[in-house]
């Protein structure tokens, strides 16, 4: 596991280089723009790095490219879990295409009862 410097210097990196899908769900959820809900990007918890998360809310959107294919996420998702996080993963293609679902999808996961 990475160290929590480590960690940071990840997601500083991270931050700084966005996939196109990334740029444009962070352009949809930056500013409390979505449902006055405050997201983080690129945001550290524990030794993960994850796409977005509100805090507030223990919820984590994940844009999924190719290298979330492959099942290496099992592990980490498992101890976000245990954190008391829900993971929302929304393929690259759909962020591209059907970026309203996206956005409304979020808003259901995130006030359930509202």
């Amino acid at each position: 596991m990475r160290s929590e410097k480590a960690t940071l210097q990840h997601a500083r990196r991270m931050r700084s280089a966005p996939t196109s899908n990334e740029a444009k769900l962070w352009n949809s959820l930056r500013r409390r723009a979505l449902g006055d809900l405050k997201f983080r990007r690129q945001a550290p918890i524990g030794p993960y790095v994850v796409d977005f998360v509100c805090l507030e809310k223990r919820l984590i959107v994940e844009a999924d490219g190719p290298f979330h294919e492959d099942g290496r996420d099992e592990g980490r998702d498992a101890w976000l879990n245990r954190q008391g996080f829900l993971i929302l993963r929304f393929p690259n293609d759909m962020i591209a295409t059907d970026h309203k679902a996206v956005l409304a999808a979020i808003l259901r996961a995130a006030k359930p009862n509202g």
